[in-house]
Protein backbone atom coordinates (compact mmCIF):
# COMPACT_ATOMS: atom_id res chain seq x y z
CA UNK A 1 0.00 0.00 0.00
CA UNK A 2 1.64 3.21 -1.16
CA UNK A 3 1.43 6.07 1.54
CA UNK A 4 0.26 9.12 0.41
CA UNK A 5 3.26 12.04 0.24
CA UNK A 6 3.19 14.59 2.96
CA UNK A 7 3.52 17.79 2.13
CA UNK A 8 5.75 18.32 5.13
CA UNK A 9 9.42 16.93 4.48
CA UNK A 10 12.86 16.95 5.59
CA UNK A 11 14.62 19.67 3.95
CA UNK A 12 17.98 18.92 2.26
CA UNK A 13 20.25 22.22 3.11
CA UNK A 14 23.98 22.73 1.92
CA UNK A 15 26.26 25.89 2.15
CA UNK A 16 27.54 27.63 5.54
CA UNK A 17 24.46 27.54 7.48
CA UNK A 18 23.59 23.80 6.85
CA UNK A 19 25.39 23.18 10.46
CA UNK A 20 22.75 25.28 11.82
CA UNK A 21 19.48 23.87 10.24
CA UNK A 22 18.65 21.99 13.58
CA UNK A 23 19.58 24.66 16.27
CA UNK A 24 16.99 26.84 13.81
CA UNK A 25 14.15 24.57 13.46
CA UNK A 26 14.15 23.90 17.42
CA UNK A 27 13.53 27.79 17.73
CA UNK A 28 11.11 27.31 15.05
CA UNK A 29 9.29 25.30 17.52
CA UNK A 30 10.03 27.43 20.38
CA UNK A 31 8.34 30.17 19.16
CA UNK A 32 4.83 28.23 17.99
CA UNK A 33 5.16 28.03 14.06
CA UNK A 34 3.75 24.92 12.46
CA UNK A 35 5.38 22.50 10.85
CA UNK A 36 4.35 23.51 7.61
CA UNK A 37 5.51 26.93 8.42
CA UNK A 38 9.01 25.68 9.47
CA UNK A 39 9.65 23.74 6.62
CA UNK A 40 8.49 26.61 4.34
CA UNK A 41 11.24 28.70 6.52
CA UNK A 42 14.01 25.76 6.27
CA UNK A 43 14.04 26.08 2.65
CA UNK A 44 14.18 29.31 2.27
CA UNK A 45 17.30 29.56 4.62
CA UNK A 46 18.37 26.70 2.30
CA UNK A 47 18.30 29.27 -0.35
CA UNK A 48 19.73 32.08 1.52
CA UNK A 49 22.85 29.79 2.58
CA UNK A 50 23.18 28.53 -0.99
CA UNK A 51 23.02 31.86 -1.99
CA UNK A 52 25.94 32.91 0.52
CA UNK A 53 27.85 29.84 -0.80
CA UNK A 54 28.03 30.99 -4.75
CA UNK A 55 29.07 34.07 -3.30
CA UNK A 56 31.90 32.89 -0.97
CA UNK A 57 30.51 34.32 2.21
CA UNK A 58 30.43 32.61 5.56
CA UNK A 59 28.37 32.81 8.33
CA UNK A 60 30.35 35.45 10.20
CA UNK A 61 29.92 37.82 7.65
CA UNK A 62 25.60 37.49 7.40
CA UNK A 63 23.80 40.97 8.98
CA UNK A 64 21.04 42.90 8.13
CA UNK A 65 22.13 43.97 5.72
CA UNK A 66 23.01 40.36 3.71
CA UNK A 67 19.49 39.47 4.59
CA UNK A 68 18.18 42.65 2.59
CA UNK A 69 20.45 41.80 0.04
CA UNK A 70 18.89 38.19 -0.53
CA UNK A 71 15.22 39.64 -0.11
CA UNK A 72 16.18 41.94 -3.08
CA UNK A 73 17.70 38.72 -4.71
CA UNK A 74 14.19 36.63 -4.30
CA UNK A 75 12.13 39.29 -5.46
CA UNK A 76 14.26 39.80 -8.77
CA UNK A 77 13.82 36.05 -9.15
CA UNK A 78 10.24 36.27 -9.15
CA UNK A 79 9.81 34.50 -6.05
CA UNK A 80 6.25 34.90 -5.00
CA UNK A 81 5.45 36.50 -1.48
CA UNK A 82 4.63 33.91 0.04
CA UNK A 83 8.34 31.95 -0.25
CA UNK A 84 10.28 34.80 1.48
CA UNK A 85 9.87 36.19 4.97
CA UNK A 86 11.95 38.78 6.51
CA UNK A 87 10.63 37.65 10.15
CA UNK A 88 11.98 33.82 9.55
CA UNK A 89 15.67 34.98 8.44
CA UNK A 90 15.67 37.70 11.28
CA UNK A 91 15.01 34.50 13.76
CA UNK A 92 17.93 33.09 12.05
CA UNK A 93 20.51 36.01 12.77
CA UNK A 94 18.84 35.77 16.06
CA UNK A 95 20.29 31.85 16.95
CA UNK A 96 23.23 32.76 15.34
CA UNK A 97 23.84 36.03 17.62
CA UNK A 98 23.32 33.47 20.26
CA UNK A 99 25.43 31.10 19.10
CA UNK A 100 28.31 33.99 18.82
CA UNK A 101 28.54 33.35 15.36
CA UNK A 102 26.93 35.88 12.90
CA UNK A 103 28.30 38.78 12.50
CA UNK A 104 27.94 42.29 15.03
CA UNK A 105 26.37 45.27 12.85
CA UNK A 106 28.40 47.82 12.41
CA UNK A 107 28.06 50.42 14.85
CA UNK A 108 27.34 53.92 13.07
CA UNK A 109 29.31 56.98 14.36
CA UNK A 110 26.54 60.02 14.07
CA UNK A 111 26.97 63.65 13.26
CA UNK A 112 26.05 65.90 15.84
CA UNK A 113 22.91 66.50 14.61
CA UNK A 114 21.72 62.84 15.00
CA UNK A 115 23.47 62.94 18.50
CA UNK A 116 20.86 65.88 19.19
CA UNK A 117 17.83 63.85 17.81
CA UNK A 118 18.30 60.28 19.36
CA UNK A 119 18.55 62.51 22.82
CA UNK A 120 15.61 64.60 22.27
CA UNK A 121 14.08 61.49 21.00
CA UNK A 122 14.62 59.88 24.50
CA UNK A 123 13.61 63.18 26.38
CA UNK A 124 10.20 63.35 24.29
CA UNK A 125 9.52 59.03 25.33
CA UNK A 126 10.92 58.99 28.99
CA UNK A 127 10.09 62.63 30.15
CA UNK A 128 7.13 63.27 28.03
CA UNK A 129 5.35 60.28 27.78
CA UNK A 130 4.49 60.47 24.38
CA UNK A 131 3.69 57.43 22.06
CA UNK A 132 6.40 56.11 19.72
CA UNK A 133 4.44 57.35 17.23
CA UNK A 134 4.12 60.73 17.78
CA UNK A 135 8.53 61.20 19.28
CA UNK A 136 8.97 60.17 15.70
CA UNK A 137 6.64 62.55 14.16
CA UNK A 138 8.22 64.97 16.35
CA UNK A 139 11.84 64.17 15.78
CA UNK A 140 11.55 64.41 11.64
CA UNK A 141 9.62 68.07 12.15
CA UNK A 142 12.84 69.19 14.28
CA UNK A 143 15.17 67.51 11.30
CA UNK A 144 13.25 69.49 9.04
CA UNK A 145 14.13 72.74 11.12
CA UNK A 146 17.47 71.90 12.24
CA UNK A 147 18.04 71.09 8.04
CA UNK A 148 17.27 74.67 7.36
CA UNK A 149 19.85 76.53 9.89
CA UNK A 150 22.85 78.23 9.03
CA UNK A 151 26.36 76.05 9.89
CA UNK A 152 26.14 78.11 13.36
CA UNK A 153 23.79 75.93 14.59
CA UNK A 154 21.49 76.22 17.65
CA UNK A 155 23.69 78.68 19.07
CA UNK A 156 22.88 82.10 17.08
CA UNK A 157 19.17 80.96 16.25
CA UNK A 158 16.94 83.72 17.09
CA UNK A 159 12.68 84.36 17.24
CA UNK A 160 13.13 85.59 13.42
CA UNK A 161 14.58 82.45 12.44
CA UNK A 162 11.86 80.57 14.03
CA UNK A 163 9.01 82.41 12.69
CA UNK A 164 10.83 82.53 8.90
CA UNK A 165 11.12 79.03 9.51
CA UNK A 166 7.31 78.32 10.14
CA UNK A 167 6.78 80.81 7.21
CA UNK A 168 8.56 78.66 5.29
CA UNK A 169 7.07 75.28 6.06
CA UNK A 170 3.39 77.20 5.56
CA UNK A 171 3.86 77.87 2.01
CA UNK A 172 5.18 74.45 1.05
CA UNK A 173 2.26 72.78 2.82
CA UNK A 174 -0.76 71.82 4.54
CA UNK A 175 -2.37 73.72 7.34
CA UNK A 176 -2.37 70.20 9.30
CA UNK A 177 1.10 69.52 8.08
CA UNK A 178 2.25 73.09 9.14
CA UNK A 179 0.31 72.50 12.30
CA UNK A 180 2.87 69.47 13.10
CA UNK A 181 5.71 71.07 12.33
CA UNK A 182 4.94 73.87 14.71
CA UNK A 183 4.69 71.34 17.45
CA UNK A 184 7.67 69.33 16.80
CA UNK A 185 9.67 72.80 17.09
CA UNK A 186 8.31 74.01 20.17
CA UNK A 187 9.05 70.60 21.87
CA UNK A 188 12.60 70.72 20.07
CA UNK A 189 13.27 74.90 21.36
CA UNK A 190 11.65 73.50 25.13
CA UNK A 191 14.15 70.55 24.84
CA UNK A 192 17.36 72.80 23.80
CA UNK A 193 16.36 75.16 26.49
CA UNK A 194 16.40 72.56 28.78
CA UNK A 195 19.48 71.64 28.19
CA UNK A 196 21.47 74.60 28.46
CA UNK A 197 22.18 74.24 24.22
CA UNK A 198 19.92 77.77 24.37
CA UNK A 199 20.06 80.55 26.55
CA UNK A 200 16.69 81.67 25.77
CA UNK A 201 13.07 79.49 25.39
CA UNK A 202 12.07 80.14 21.75
CA UNK A 203 9.30 77.87 21.99
CA UNK A 204 6.80 80.87 22.23
CA UNK A 205 8.19 82.22 19.29
CA UNK A 206 6.83 79.21 17.38
CA UNK A 207 3.29 80.89 17.00
CA UNK A 208 0.26 78.49 16.51
CA UNK A 209 -0.84 78.30 12.90
CA UNK A 210 -4.43 78.27 12.36
CA UNK A 211 -6.71 77.58 9.18
CA UNK A 212 -10.44 76.99 8.20
CA UNK A 213 -11.64 73.50 8.08
CA UNK A 214 -15.21 72.82 8.62
CA UNK A 215 -16.15 71.17 11.71
CA UNK A 216 -17.74 68.15 11.40
CA UNK A 217 -19.87 66.41 13.92
CA UNK A 218 -18.85 63.58 15.55
CA UNK A 219 -20.23 60.62 14.43
CA UNK A 220 -20.86 56.69 15.61
CA UNK A 221 -22.25 53.88 14.38
CA UNK A 222 -25.95 52.75 14.79
CA UNK A 223 -26.89 49.75 17.93
CA UNK A 224 -28.04 47.57 14.38
CA UNK A 225 -24.47 48.60 13.23
CA UNK A 226 -22.79 47.25 16.17
CA UNK A 227 -24.66 44.61 16.79
CA UNK A 228 -23.99 43.27 13.28
CA UNK A 229 -20.24 44.10 13.62
CA UNK A 230 -19.99 41.86 17.04
CA UNK A 231 -22.13 39.23 15.00
CA UNK A 232 -19.75 38.73 12.41
CA UNK A 233 -17.28 37.50 14.31
CA UNK A 234 -17.15 33.88 13.89
CA UNK A 235 -16.40 32.91 17.89
CA UNK A 236 -16.18 29.10 17.49
CA UNK A 237 -12.49 30.15 15.69
CA UNK A 238 -9.57 31.79 18.03
CA UNK A 239 -9.50 34.65 15.41
CA UNK A 240 -12.92 35.55 15.61
CA UNK A 241 -12.90 35.09 19.77
CA UNK A 242 -9.97 37.34 19.64
CA UNK A 243 -12.15 39.70 17.02
CA UNK A 244 -15.11 39.87 19.38
CA UNK A 245 -13.56 40.91 22.35
CA UNK A 246 -11.23 43.35 20.61
CA UNK A 247 -14.22 45.02 19.36
CA UNK A 248 -16.41 44.72 22.18
CA UNK A 249 -13.51 46.23 24.36
CA UNK A 250 -13.83 48.87 21.83
CA UNK A 251 -17.46 49.43 21.83
CA UNK A 252 -18.14 49.46 25.79
CA UNK A 253 -15.11 51.19 26.97
CA UNK A 254 -14.29 53.42 24.26
CA UNK A 255 -10.76 53.09 24.46
CA UNK A 256 -8.09 54.36 21.20
CA UNK A 257 -6.75 51.84 19.16
CA UNK A 258 -3.18 52.33 20.74
CA UNK A 259 -4.63 51.52 24.54
CA UNK A 260 -6.11 48.38 23.07
CA UNK A 261 -2.95 46.57 21.99
CA UNK A 262 -1.06 47.86 24.62
CA UNK A 263 -3.17 46.10 27.20
CA UNK A 264 -1.57 44.03 29.58
CA UNK A 265 -3.34 40.72 31.05
CA UNK A 266 -1.79 42.30 34.39
CA UNK A 267 -4.18 45.26 33.75
CA UNK A 268 -7.33 43.38 34.83
CA UNK A 269 -8.09 43.29 38.01
CA UNK A 270 -11.05 40.34 37.95
CA UNK A 271 -12.41 40.30 41.53
CA UNK A 272 -12.64 43.93 41.32
CA UNK A 273 -14.23 44.03 37.99
CA UNK A 274 -11.34 46.89 37.21
CA UNK A 275 -9.54 47.69 33.96
CA UNK A 276 -6.00 49.56 34.12
CA UNK A 277 -5.73 51.69 30.93
CA UNK A 278 -2.51 53.19 30.17
CA UNK A 279 -3.41 56.30 27.59
CA UNK A 280 -1.55 59.33 26.20
CA UNK A 281 1.47 60.77 28.11
CA UNK A 282 1.50 57.40 30.19
CA UNK A 283 -1.37 58.42 32.24
CA UNK A 284 -3.18 55.34 33.67
CA UNK A 285 -6.72 55.58 34.68
CA UNK A 286 -9.19 53.05 36.61
CA UNK A 287 -12.01 51.80 34.60
CA UNK A 288 -14.97 49.62 35.64
CA UNK A 289 -14.94 46.30 33.41
CA UNK A 290 -18.38 45.25 31.86
CA UNK A 291 -19.37 41.99 32.30
CA UNK A 292 -19.90 41.06 28.80
CA UNK A 293 -16.10 42.82 28.28
CA UNK A 294 -14.70 40.63 30.82
CA UNK A 295 -16.71 37.22 29.61
CA UNK A 296 -15.47 38.17 25.98
CA UNK A 297 -11.44 38.86 27.08
CA UNK A 298 -11.80 35.83 29.74
CA UNK A 299 -13.34 33.10 26.41
CA UNK A 300 -10.37 34.72 24.12
CA UNK A 301 -7.62 33.64 26.78
CA UNK A 302 -8.58 30.59 27.86
CA UNK A 303 -9.55 29.36 24.32
CA UNK A 304 -8.36 31.66 21.85
CA UNK A 305 -5.08 33.18 22.65
CA UNK A 306 -2.00 31.54 21.54
CA UNK A 307 0.23 30.08 24.25
CA UNK A 308 3.05 33.20 24.66
CA UNK A 309 4.88 34.28 27.57
CA UNK A 310 4.26 38.01 26.32
CA UNK A 311 1.72 39.46 28.63
CA UNK A 312 0.04 41.70 25.98
CA UNK A 313 -3.48 40.37 25.97
CA UNK A 314 -4.16 40.44 22.36
CA UNK A 315 -1.43 38.44 20.27
CA UNK A 316 -1.35 37.84 16.63
CA UNK A 317 -3.17 34.86 15.34
CA UNK A 318 -0.03 33.42 13.62
CA UNK A 319 3.50 32.68 14.41
CA UNK A 320 5.87 34.44 15.59
CA UNK A 321 2.74 35.48 17.84
CA UNK A 322 4.06 38.82 18.71
CA UNK A 323 1.64 41.43 20.27
CA UNK A 324 -0.82 43.20 17.88
CA UNK A 325 0.42 46.76 17.13
CA UNK A 326 -3.20 49.85 16.77
CA UNK A 327 -2.56 49.36 12.83
CA UNK A 328 -4.02 45.44 13.92
CA UNK A 329 -7.26 47.36 15.96
CA UNK A 330 -8.47 49.26 12.94
CA UNK A 331 -7.77 46.84 10.51
CA UNK A 332 -9.93 44.38 12.78
CA UNK A 333 -12.37 46.92 12.85
CA UNK A 334 -12.61 47.46 9.28
CA UNK A 335 -12.63 43.43 8.46
CA UNK A 336 -15.82 43.43 10.24
CA UNK A 337 -17.31 46.32 8.43
CA UNK A 338 -16.81 44.26 5.62
CA UNK A 339 -17.90 41.25 6.82
CA UNK A 340 -21.19 42.87 8.55
CA UNK A 341 -21.99 44.26 5.28
CA UNK A 342 -21.52 47.40 6.90
CA UNK A 343 -19.97 50.94 5.61
CA UNK A 344 -16.27 50.66 6.55
CA UNK A 345 -15.21 53.18 9.22
CA UNK A 346 -12.31 52.94 11.33
CA UNK A 347 -11.77 52.41 15.61
CA UNK A 348 -12.18 55.72 16.68
CA UNK A 349 -15.29 55.86 15.48
CA UNK A 350 -16.74 53.64 17.71
CA UNK A 351 -15.05 55.79 20.57
CA UNK A 352 -17.44 58.10 19.18
CA UNK A 353 -20.04 55.75 18.95
CA UNK A 354 -19.45 55.50 23.04
CA UNK A 355 -19.30 59.27 23.32
CA UNK A 356 -22.28 60.12 21.42
CA UNK A 357 -24.23 57.02 23.31
CA UNK A 358 -23.77 59.02 26.49
CA UNK A 359 -24.86 62.34 25.33
CA UNK A 360 -28.01 60.59 23.80
CA UNK A 361 -29.17 59.69 27.33
CA UNK A 362 -27.75 62.74 29.13
CA UNK A 363 -25.16 62.03 30.52
CA UNK A 364 -22.67 65.18 32.08
CA UNK A 365 -19.81 65.95 29.74
CA UNK A 366 -17.69 66.02 32.80
CA UNK A 367 -18.45 62.44 33.23
CA UNK A 368 -18.40 61.99 29.31
CA UNK A 369 -14.51 63.38 29.81
CA UNK A 370 -13.54 61.10 32.61
CA UNK A 371 -14.54 57.70 30.54
CA UNK A 372 -13.02 59.26 27.86
CA UNK A 373 -10.22 60.15 29.65
CA UNK A 374 -9.46 63.44 28.05
CA UNK A 375 -7.28 66.08 29.55
CA UNK A 376 -9.17 69.17 28.08
CA UNK A 377 -13.11 69.39 28.84
CA UNK A 378 -12.91 71.59 25.81
CA UNK A 379 -12.14 68.18 23.70
CA UNK A 380 -15.03 66.54 25.53
CA UNK A 381 -17.41 69.97 24.61
CA UNK A 382 -17.24 68.99 20.56
CA UNK A 383 -20.04 66.20 21.69
CA UNK A 384 -22.48 68.70 23.32
CA UNK A 385 -23.16 69.53 19.51
CA UNK A 386 -24.60 65.48 18.67
CA UNK A 387 -27.21 66.35 20.76
CA UNK A 388 -29.17 69.05 18.08
CA UNK A 389 -32.81 68.58 20.38
CA UNK A 390 -31.12 70.26 23.56
CA UNK A 391 -29.02 72.92 21.32
CA UNK A 392 -32.43 74.03 19.94
CA UNK A 393 -33.99 75.04 23.07
CA UNK A 394 -31.06 76.98 23.99
CA UNK A 395 -31.07 78.82 20.52
CA UNK A 396 -32.31 82.24 20.07
CA UNK A 397 -35.66 82.28 17.55
CA UNK A 398 -35.16 83.60 14.33
CA UNK A 399 -36.20 87.13 14.03
CA UNK A 400 -39.46 87.73 11.98
CA UNK A 401 -38.71 89.48 8.64
CA UNK A 402 -35.75 88.39 8.24
CA UNK A 403 -33.75 87.48 5.15
CA UNK A 404 -32.97 83.38 5.22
Amino acid sequence: MVRPTSRVSKVLMTGPLAPFADAYALELKHRCYTSLTSVNQLRQVARLSNWLEVRRLGVAELTGERVEEFLAFQRGAGRHRAQWSRPGLLCLLDVLHRLGLAAKEPVRVGSPTDVLLDSFERYLLAERGLAVGTARGYVCQAARFLAGLSPSGLADVTAADVTRAVLRESGAVSVSATQNFVAGLRALLRFCFVEGLMHVDLSRAALPVTGRRRSALPQGITRAEARALLQSCDRRSALGRRDYALIITLLRLGLRRSEVAALHIDDIDWRASELTVVGKGARQDRLPLPADVGEAIASYLRRGRPASDRREVFLHARAPFRPIAAGTVSSTVRRACRRAGVAEVGSHRLRHTVACEMVAVGVPLVEIAQVLRHHSLQTTAAYARVDLDRLRLVSAPWPEGARR
